[in-house]
């Protein structure tokens, strides 16, 4: 479970910056729950205010925690993101610390690197409350803590290249006190980035998903309850011939599918479809016949669902492209309660809908000290900030005061752009054509 994270020097963020999810309104905790952190977050903001870059800072620290062994070239220095509006910030250390609470214990782990190198590196662990230094680093100069076996370390230390992170070495050696955090980062920490709809990579995820479909039918239930019009759905294989080209792609079949046919030959391939029921029954369409919402919907099901069951944190980048208001409420709302999350699942999120500020059913979709908003200055700088710190009363209206400037965080539009129109009387402007 994520409790904070914070980073500094990374993109638009150039001073330190927490998302800290320790709950802060008792009232407001979940019924029948004793989580350490709230189970939702939501981080509001206009376009290009910082959402995705903070996003993209935890995502740069796992990938750094998981494979920078495997990444960093010797003497490569180190692949990073510095503040690059000021000259100072492009020279001086980018900063990352999470705080986790991992089988009951809680973890402080952070870093710091330049260009050239890891700086800075620890590990806390907090055992029944007090605080034991698994190891710190200073440069190329690495200090096991008390409890640990030094001389296994030092083996670790010794192949640890001054641009590696030590914990992606330490996790695999024998010392068990190091693998929760790096697990975690591993394993139990998901990303969704916001992808092109109808990318490949965007309609893969959405195969695999009506692929699970069969094994796991709550997929089948939520795309019910989602009310797409969806009443069956699988995949099937099917020889691709020049018959069957037709039959998906009619008269405008593409040239480099027809130049495969005549080069190879015939091959198999996966036919998902989704089956909805039409007057004669129910009818089977091909998944590029579906709209962006419902590929949208399809790509993110399974993979909510998976977190859901065994617990971890799922970050996910716009969490409303392509999906209606309601739907994505009810995907939030599966995080809130215990009988739906009972791992102490954890979802992070950006996005630009201002409704999920609103309630449903007489409920606040997000509680008070669930509600982020990241504003951009006028140096290019990204804050975060909560809700919290507006001390805000359950009754308030949050999205119309929002959307009226009262947390900030919203887009600052002049009247420059029209009034350029204006100036320009009856010219037509360029030809797009041209």
């Amino acid at each position: 479970m994520l409790l904070s994270f914070r980073v500094m020097n990374h993109r638009s963020i150039r001073h330190e910056q927490q998302l800290n999810l320790h709950p802060v309104y008792e009232a407001d905790r979940p019924a029948r729950t004793r989580w350490e952190a709230v189970p939702v977050a939501g981080i509001f903001g206009a376009n290009a205010s910082g959402k995705s870059n903070l996003v993209g800072a935890l995502q740069y620290m796992a990938r750094m925690v998981v494979s920078s062994h495997r990444d960093a070239e010797p003497d490569g220095g180190v692949d990073r993101d510095p503040f690059l509006l000021d000259n100072e910030t492009r020279s001086t250390p980018s900063w990352y610390i999470a705080d986790l609470l991992l089988g009951g214990v809680r973890y402080t782990y952070g870093f710091g690197v330049d260009d050239e190198r890891v700086v800075e590196e620890w590990l806390h662990s907090y055992p029944k409350g007090k605080k034991r230094e698994l190891f710190s680093r200073s440069g190329d100069a690495i200090e096991p803590g008390a409890s640990q076996q030094r001389g296994q370390l030092e083996l670790v230390e010794s192949i640890t290249e001054p641009n590696v992170l030590f914990l992606s070495w330490a996790a695999r050696s024998k010392q068990d006190d190091f693998r929760p955090v790096y697990d975690w980062f591993a394993r139990q920490l998901q990303f969704r980035r916001a992808p092109g709809l109808r990318s490949f990579p965007y309609q893969l995820s959405a195969i695999r998903a009506l692929e699970d479909a069969e094994r796991h039918p709550e997929i089948m239930a939520l795309l019910r309850a989602a009310d797409l019009g969806i009443e069956e759905c699988g995949t099937e294989r099917v020889l691709m011939d020049e018959e069957g080209l037709r039959r998906r792609y009619g008269t405008r079949i593409p040239t480099r599918l027809l130049q495969n046919l005549e080069d190879e030959g015939p091959r198999e391939t996966v036919r998902p479809w989704v089956g909805h029921r039409g007057r004669n029954g129910i009818v089977q369409m091909d998944l590029h016949e579906e709209s962006s919402g419902t590929q949208a919907m399809l790509e993110q099901a399974p993979r909510f669902l998976a977190v859901l069951h065994r617990g971890g944190t799922f970050v996910v980048d716009e969490i409303d492209a392509s999906l209606h208001t309601i739907l994505t409420a009810r995907l939030i709302g599966l995080f809130q309660s215990p009988e739906t999350n009972p791992h102490g699942a954890q979802l992070v999120f950006t996005t630009h809908d201002t409704s999920l500020l609103g309630r449903r059913d007489g409920e606040d979709i997000l509680k008070r000290d669930q509600v982020w908003f990241v504003e951009k200055d006028n140096y290019g700088e990204t804050t975060l900030y909560s809700l919290a710190e507006f001390k805000p009363r359950q009754e308030d209206n949050r999205e119309r005061r929002y959307l009226g400037g009262s947390y900030g965080g919203i887009p600052f539009i002049d009247d420059t752009f029209s009034h350029a129109l204006l100036e320009r009387g009856g010219d037509a402007g360029p030809d797009p054509e041209a």
